[in-house]
């Protein structure tokens, strides 16, 4: 694990500059200018103006949504959008490995994963734009794989399988996640000839470029 993959969960404090223990003015580590007004923010070992100690991803004033702030290799982020990339525990959901900063992510709900994770658990296939998925057990399937597990687990009960599906979690979609990409290209394999790949307009979950703005 390098520095880079650290995560590290910070206050923030608000505190009047006349007890900076300094005979000069302080100055904001985010723009390096002096801050001249009679309070200021301590974070990170650093004082702050307040309106530059924002978080990287939704430029909100980390002052107004708590005192905690995370930050991983060059990122301030908080709360919301940690969680957002790199979710709970900042771990890959399938392979329960770190997930670096600056990384390309996809997620289906709560979890996060690697682009090279997240696949058929059952088959390993590799999801193309408009594929959808199911989330079962915890567990990424495949339309086709997932139909037959629950067609096996329900053989007994003579249920047909479109009431089988009725009863099952949510069905969602892989999103198109090219604008993060040069010229467009997307991270999906395109050739895809059976019936899995179809388009639906449920578009919950998304791929994530953790380095946006």
């Amino acid at each position: 694990m390098t520095s880079n993959d650290i995560t590290h969960v910070s206050s923030t404090q608000s505190i009047s500059t006349a007890n900076t223990g300094s005979m000069n003015a302080p100055e904001c580590y985010g723009c390096h200018n002096v801050i001249n007004g009679q309070y200021l923010l301590k974070a990170l070992d650093h004082l702050w103006h307040d309106d530059c100690l924002k978080c990287v991803c939704c430029d909100c004033r980390l002052i107004e949504v708590g005192s905690t702030l995370f930050t991983k290799a060059d990122l301030i982020l908080c709360k919301r959008d940690y969680l957002r990339m790199f979710g709970a525990t900042g771990l890959c959901a399938a392979c329960n490995k770190q997930i670096p900063a600056f990384e390309m992510i996809m997620r289906a709900r709560g979890n996060v994963y690697h682009l090279e994770c997240f696949k058929c658990e059952a088959c390993s296939y590799r999801f193309c734009v408009g594929d959808r998925f199911y989330l079962y057990d915890n567990k990424i399937l495949c339309e086709c794989d997932y139909e037959e597990r629950m067609v096996l687990a329900n053989a007994n009960q003579m249920t047909s399988l479109d009431h089988i599906k009725g009863q099952t979690q949510e069905l969602v979609e892989v999103c198109d996640g090219s604008s993060g990409y040069a010229n467009g290209d997307s991270p999906f394999e395109t050739n895809r000839t059976n019936t899995r790949n179809k388009l639906y307009n449920n578009k919950q979950f998304c791929q994530t470029n953790v380095s946006a703005n």
